[in-house]
């Protein structure tokens, strides 16, 4: 077990396996703290990793589930959520499976968006935490997906990804499904581990160039409406 931090948020533990927080997670954190929240704001983090978006959600005043696939995710967001005192449901579910039509007023995510060549997603093991499948939008399509079924009239989603993934077919998707769409926020950020790991393929897939070595992150915010 290992502690970790967002430079805007809590303090927590992860294990090994369990996504750390990490520059997309700050960049989200600070979305989330400029989107008006009360004790009336139902919240849906959908994959929430370490339970970080949700800690942050609760202390803010929101009534908060967390979803995730994974067992080990699961386990850590509910031990984060008693470390900071805060009250988070945290359910191990399916997105497509999440919650019920029209019941969050903000969801907020940072799915897997990282592209990768295996073909189809990981069923285990901590690549699941990062691997986006072969565009990284595996899962980035399923978010926009499950927060347009999910959000009540003039609901929000606020989603961190990377441009490897393409924030403007994101908007087109959130815009064909009747929201509105923005990219919101960005920051140029280098490499972590898991790009360094796939670079070279990410170069033959012509998603980077040689001497790249920083990734443009985004936040994409779209309403209900």
């Amino acid at each position: 077990m290992r502690p970790a931090f967002t430079a805007k948020g809590p303090r927590l533990l992860t294990p090994p396996g369990a996504y750390a927080p990490q520059y997309d997670t700050d960049l989200l954190t600070g979305a989330l703290r400029s989107e008006p929240i009360s004790g009336q704001t139902d919240v849906l983090d959908l994959g929430t990793g370490s339970g970080a978006l949700a800690v942050i959600a609760a202390q803010m005043g929101a009534r908060v589930t967390a979803a995730d696939i994974s067992w080990r995710a699961v386990w850590t967001a509910r031990l984060n959520a008693l470390l900071n005192r805060a009250s988070i449901t945290v359910r191990r579910v399916d997105l497509s499976a999440a919650c019920k039509a029209n019941t969050f007023d903000l969801v907020v995510s940072n799915p897997p968006y990282v592209p990768a060549p295996a073909g189809k997603l990981p069923a285990h093991g901590v690549t699941r935490a990062w691997d986006g499948g072969i565009d990284g939008r595996s899962l980035v399509n399923r978010v926009c997906d499950t927060a347009h079924q999910t959000l009540r009239s003039g609901g929000r989603l606020l989603m961190v990804h990377s441009e490897l993934c393409d924030s403007a077919e994101s908007i087109d998707r959130l815009t064909g499904l009747g929201m509105t769409a923005a990219v919101t926020d960005k920051v140029q950020v280098p490499f972590g581990p898991v790009l360094q790991e796939c670079r070279a393929w990410l170069c033959a897939q012509g998603l980077l160039d040689e001497g790249t070595a920083t990734e443009r992150l985004v936040v994409i915010r779209a309403e209900q409406p």
